[in-house]
C-alpha cells in the first residue's frame, strides 16, 4: 500500500540524491534511498556520508537515529512510496553525445511497480524531449510525471536548497501540484513552467556558467602570453566600474555537470553551438597551456612538478572530470616526475602538502582549497597559481 509520507530517491546514494533525501527527511518524510552502489549504501546506513557535503554528516546521523532515512538496492521499495524522485546520472559518451541508456533502463525496470497513485519526479539533467520519451514508457502504469531539475552547487546542497527557487513542470496538473507540495517544504520559491522550458532552464544555467568561466580563462591565457598578471588586470577592470563586477576568476573549469550539460545542449541543437565549442577549447586546453608555458622556460624532465589539489572544486573530494587529474596525466605521459596532494580526496599516491612543497621544484595550485591560501613557499620555487588564491586579490 502506498504511503503519502514515503519518498524514494533513485540514485539516492549519490551527490544529488543523498542531500535531497536528507533535506526531505528533516521535514518529516520517511525517505528510502535506492542505489546500486553498495559501498555507499552501507556507509549511509551506518550514519556515514560517503562524500563531502556541507552539513550532511550531522544531519545523516540524526535522521538515521530517528529511522527517517535508509538506503537499499531493492527497487521494489518504490511500491510503498508516494513520490519517486529520479536522480540518475546522465553522462556523455566518447563521441560527446548524451548516454541515457541507464536512465531509460531504469524506467523500463520500474514501470511494473508503478500505478496511477504514484508521482514520478525526474531531477536529472536531460535535454528537451527526454521527459516525453519517459512518459511514453510509463504512461500505461502511471501518468503523473514531472520534471523538477536540480540546480544546486555540489557541496552546498543543504545551504542552497532553502535559498534557491525550484522549477516545477509536469505532464498534468496532479503531477505539478503534488511535486510542488513536497518542494515547498524545502525550497524558498516554486516556479511553474512547461516541461520543455524546465529542461532548457537546467541546460542553459550550466552552459551559461561554463561559457562565462571560459571568458576569464581566455583572458588569463592572453595575459600569460603577454607576460602579465591576469589577476592584477582583473582587479583594475573591476575597480570603480560596476559593469565588470561579476567577471569570474580564472581557473580549471570542469566537474561532472558544467561541461556535460553544455554538451547535452549542443548535441540537442545538432552541434550548431559554436560558442560551446570555443568555450570547451579554452577550458579543456588550460592544462596543456600550463605545461607548454613551463616547457618554454624550463627543462621539465629535470624538475619535480607538484600538483596541489585534485578535486574539481574547492573544499570537495570529487575528482570526476577534474582538470587537475587531466593535468597530472599529461605530465606523466611526458615522463615528468610529479607529486600530488589533496585536502579531501584520498589516494595512496598523495603526499602531505608540506612535503610536496618541500620536494617540488614547480608547484601548481590546481584546486583552490582554503588550506592553500597562506602557504609558505620558498621564493626559489616556481609557483603556478591559476586561481590567484595565494595572492591578495
Amino acid at each position: 500500500m502506498i504511503n503519502r509520507n514515503f519518498i524514494c530517491v533513485i540514485g539516492g546514494a549519490g551527490h544529488v540524491g543523498a542531500p535531497l533525501g536528507l533535506a526531505l527527511s528533516s521535514k518529516g518524510y520517511n525517505v528510502v534511498l535506492i542505489d546500486k552502489n553498495q559501498k555507499n549504501i552501507n556507509k549511509i546506513n551506518n550514519g556515514i556520508m560517503p562524500f563531502v557535503e556541507d552539513g550532511c554528516q550531522k544531519l545523516l546521523k540524526k535522521m538515521t537515529y530517528k529511522k527517517k532515512i535508509f538506503a537499499t538496492n531493492q527497487l521494489n521499495e518504490v511500491r510503498k512510496c508516494k513520490y519517486i524522485i529520479v536522480c540518475i546520472g546522465t553522462p556523455i559518451n566518447k563521441k560527446f553525445k548524451p548516454d541515457l541508456k541507464k536512465f531509460f533502463d531504469f524506467f523500463y525496470s520500474v514501470k511494473k511497480y508503478l500505478n496511477k497513485n504514484h508521482i514520478v519526479i525526474i531531477r536529472s539533467s536531460i535535454y528537451p524531449g527526454v521527459s516525453e520519451k519517459i512518459f511514453n514508457i510509463i504512461k500505461k502504469h502511471c501518468k503523473n510525471l514531472s520534471y523538477c531539475p536540480e540546480r544546486i552547487a555540489q557541496g552546498k546542497s543543504l545551504i542552497e536548497l532553502p535559498k534557491l527557487s525550484q522549477i516545477i513542470s509536469g505532464k498534468n496538473i496532479k503531477a505539478k501540484e503534488e511535486s510542488g507540495k513536497i518542494f515547498k517544504k524545502i525550497c524558498r520559491k516554486i516556479i511553474y513552467t512547461k516541461i520543455i522550458e524546465a529542461e532548457l532552464i537546467k541546460l542553459f544555467s550550466n552552459a551559461y556558467r561554463y561559457i562565462n568561466f571560459s571568458i576569464s580563462n581566455q583572458f588569463y591565457l592572453i595575459c600569460k602570453d603577454q607576460g602579465l598578471d591576469f589577476f592584477k588586470v582583473r582587479n583594475f577592470m573591476k575597480e570603480s566600474y560596476k559593469r565588470n563586477e561579476n567577471i569570474p576568476m580564472a581557473g580549471f573549469t570542469a566537474g561532472p555537470c558544467l561541461l556535460k550539460d553544455t554538451m547535452q545542449l549542443s548535441s540537442f541543437y545538432n552541434h550548431r553551438f559554436p560558442l560551446f565549442h570555443s568555450a570547451m577549447s579554452v577550458n579543456e586546453g588550460l592544462p596543456q597551456f600550463i605545461i607548454k608555458k613551463l616547457s618554454e622556460k624550463y627543462n621539465l624532465k629535470k624538475k619535480i612538478v607538484g600538483v596541489l589539489g585534485l578535486s574539481f572544486k574547492a573544499e570537495n573530494d570529487d575528482i570526476r572530470d577534474s582538470l587537475s587529474i587531466k593535468l597530472l596525466k599529461k605530465l606523466k605521459s611526458k615522463k615528468i616526475k610529479t607529486l600530488q596532494s589533496d585536502e579531501y580526496y584520498e589516494d595512496k599516491k598523495n603526499v602531505n602538502k608540506n612535503m610536496l612543497i618541500k620536494k617540488s621544484d614547480i608547484i601548481i595550485i590546481a584546486t583552490p582549497h582554503k588550506a592553500y591560501k597562506n602557504l609558505k613557499i620558498n621564493k626559489k620555487k616556481i609557483l603556478i597559481d591559476i586561481w590567484g588564491i595565494s595572492k591578495k586579490h
